[in-house]
């Protein structure tokens, strides 16, 4: 597997005096959605599409059920997903309130499988990606 990167400069932003240093960032060729996926697994095992889709939908269903009651989800040497949470500090414990919570996100912490694959990886240096300017829209005449 090789994962294409190219070269970019970053400033340190506790030491904007210092010159930016260059670092390695992942540049993504592609993308692969759940149809797709449902397909590839499909073409892997006696599982038809229909039922890999089913099975996966099953599976997304169950997890967003569980991660909302705030349990952690374990699955197996793919990885966990838990709830994680956001939010501004108080002084004390006893002025801490819930509203203080501004956002949750799901945590994912990749098991053996994904972990091991990261340990075999291959990369090639590609050219920066270059940054296209925004478009502007003007208002048409006498709108």
């Amino acid at each position: 597997m090789s994962v294409n990167f190219s070269v970019v400069p970053k400033k340190n932003p506790s030491k904007t005096a210092e010159p930016a240093k260059f670092y390695a960032q992942a540049q993504g060729h592609g993308e692969m959605g759940f149809d797709a996926i449902c397909e590839d697994v499909d073409s892997r095992c006696t599982a038809a599409k229909a039922d890999v889709t089913a099975a996966l939908n099953g599976v997304l269903t169950t997890m967003k059920l569980f991660l909302g009651k705030g349990e952690i989800i374990r699955l197996g040497d793919f990885g966990t997903f838990q709830v994680a949470l956001s939010s501004h500090g108080a002084t004390t414990e006893k002025e801490f309130n819930s509203s203080m919570i501004r956002k949750a996100r799901i945590s994912f912490r990749p098991g053996k499988l994904l972990t091991n694959m990261l340990k075999t990886l291959e990369y090639s240096q590609v050219p920066k990606l270059s940054v296209k300017p925004p478009v502007v829209v003007k208002p048409e005449a006498g709108v």
